[in-house]
C-alpha cells in the first residue's frame, strides 16, 4: 500500500510545480512560498484535528521535536530555493534538477542511517542522475 502513496506524493509534486509556475508570475518567490506554506499548515493542522491526534502532542521527545524541527527547516529551505528556480527556470529543467533529492536521499540514507546500498538501488540513483543530466544538458 506504501507504493499507492508514493504516487500520489509524485503525482501532487509534478501539480506543484505546474501550479507554482504559473502561480509566481509576477509575486516575489518568497512571498509565494509564504502563501503556499500557509495553505500547508492550514492542512496539516486540519488533518491533525479531524483525525484525532492533537492529544497525541504530548508523546513527542526532545529528539521527535529536534529533528522535526530541523526537517522543517530543511523542507523550508528547499521551498524557498525551489520557488526561486521555478521563477527563473523551465519547470521541465527545474523539477527533475530537484528531484535529485532521490540520489541524494539514497546516499544520505547509506551514510546516516545505515541502511544497505544494494545494486538496485545504487543503478536507480545512478540512471536518476543520468537523467537528470540529459534533461538539463539535451
Amino acid at each position: 500500500m506504501w507504493w499507492l502513496f508514493a504516487l500520489l506524493s509524485a503525482l501532487f509534486a509534478a501539480l506543484t510545480a505546474v501550479l507554482a509556475k504559473i502561480g509566481i508570475k509576477g509575486v516575489d518567490s518568497n512571498l509565494a512560498t509564504a502563501v503556499r506554506t500557509t495553505v500547508i499548515l492550514v492542512l496539516a493542522w486540519g488533518i491533525v484535528y479531524f483525525r484525532g491526534g492533537l492529544g497525541e502532542i504530548h508523546s513527542l521527545t526532545r529528539a521527535n521535536w529536534l529533528f522535526l524541527g530541523l526537517s522543517g527547516l530543511a523542507t523550508g529551505l528547499s521551498w524557498v530555493f525551489y520557488f526561486r528556480a521555478l521563477q527563473l527556470g523551465k519547470v521541465s529543467q527545474v523539477a527533475p534538477v530537484d528531484k535529485l533529492s532521490v540520489a541524494l536521499t539514497i546516499v544520505l540514507a547509506v551514510v546516516f542511517l545505515g541502511e544497505k546500498l544494494t545494486w538496485q538501488t545504487g543503478l536507480g540513483a545512478g540512471l536518476i542522475v543520468t537523467g537528470t543530466l540529459v534533461l538539463i544538458w539535451g
